[in-house]
């Protein structure tokens, strides 16, 4: 997963378009009459994590799942995130007084509004300060770029991350064929075993898949696909490659990619997709969507990806999109944010009952 470009980190709730010389724009956000989710994102890769939090509130963003990875992320990461979660409530009307500021200012030292601009279009909804935090839930795993590294050790350290009652699925979990950052044979071993974690759990799976989609779908196939649920992460492919995991009952959701020009296959695929199946995520801090492109992404750019969603089903009325967005958001509360699992439960008092022996 490639770096992206440092960038400033700004204080405000404001989304802008990266210009040239250090310079930037701001962009025009869309205005949704509904929840939005944001289904898979690594908020704690971002460089304030809290303020992510923020802004997501301020925009309505409602629910984010946080993708930790066994191998590559700091195992601090897990009790951190709480701290940062908690700090949100705070930094929320921060960030609404100074996304005020700058637009009563016309920019900052490094923002400008486009030539011509109402301030006004770029401001947030007036009720931004009181409104709740997103609901926010984990997910952990092994990623097909660290499939080398996966052992009986690893495979322990994972147990135990899935037995928090915080963890909604194991991911994010897969093939990446066009990396091959760990051996085919190795991604594929990691991939299986998972599936079987999935099973063991009663957890849904969060898929990463690239360049290997066929084979992925026979692994699941031969490994059965999950009770709990199969969610195709990060899609931006044509229908043919889609329709065998709709058949199947997968979800698939979409980010940035949607939102690119060279996407329009994806953007057919989507509008062939049954409603009760489709989620929106960011893959934060990567997959900015447009007009973006550059700047680092975070959970509250999911408002562009849903209002192209919309666009995309013909959804031309406040009515279509409010319904629509309810459908996407229940779509991803369903699928990721349940009760415990009676395998988590299970955990739980054992390690109590072990806890109270010592």
């Amino acid at each position: 997963m490639a770096e992206e470009e440092q960038q400033p980190v700004f204080a405000d709730a404001l989304f802008r378009q990266k210009r040239k010389h250090g310079k930037f724009r701001l962009v025009e956000p869309p205005r949704l009459d509904g929840p939005v989710a944001d289904t898979h994102a690594h908020v704690h890769l971002l460089a304030d994590p809290a303020l992510e939090f923020a802004r997501c509130a301020a925009w309505g963003v409602g629910f984010v799942c946080d993708i930790i990875d066994v191998q590559e992320d700091t195992p601090d990461v897990f009790e951190r995130i709480d701290d940062w979660y908690a700090q949100a409530q705070s930094r929320l009307p921060e960030a609404v007084e100074r996304t005020r500021e700058v637009l009563a200012a016309g920019g900052d030292e490094l923002t400008h509004l486009p030539d011509g601009a109402d301030p006004a279009c770029f401001a947030l909804p007036d009720d931004a300060t009181s409104r709740p935090l997103p609901r926010l839930r984990l997910a952990a795993g092994v990623h097909p770029h660290n499939a080398r590294f996966y052992d009986d050790a690893m495979e322990s350290r994972l147990v135990n991350r899935l037995a928090d009652p915080r963890i909604c699925a194991v991911g994010e979990i897969g093939l990446d064929y066009h990396y091959d950052l760990s051996p085919r044979e190795d991604q594929r071993r990691a991939f299986r075993r998972q599936i079987r974690l999935a099973h063991a759990t009663g957890l849904p799976v969060a898929l990463h898949v690239r360049e290997a989609h066929d084979e992925a779908f026979a692994i699941l196939r031969e490994e059965g696909f999950p009770e709990a649920g199969t969610l195709l992460h990060c899609f931006d492919l044509d229908w043919e490659t889609l329709e065998p995991w709709v058949d199947r009952g997968c979800f698939v959701a979409l980010g940035g990619a949607l939102t690119f020009k060279r996407c329009q296959d994806t953007r057919d695929a989507v509008a062939r997709t049954p409603r009760n199946l489709l989620l929106t995520e960011t893959d934060s801090p990567y997959m900015t969507p447009e007009p973006m492109r550059g700047m680092p992404c975070g959970p509250a750019h999911t408002v562009f990806t849903a209002a192209c969603m919309a666009e995309v089903l013909g959804c031309e009325t406040e009515k279509a999109r409010s319904q629509m967005l309810a459908q996407i958001a229940q779509n991803a509360r369903a699928l990721l944010d349940r009760p415990p699992t009676a395998w988590q439960i299970e955990h739980a008092q054992t390690a109590a009952t072990e806890r109270n022996c010592e």
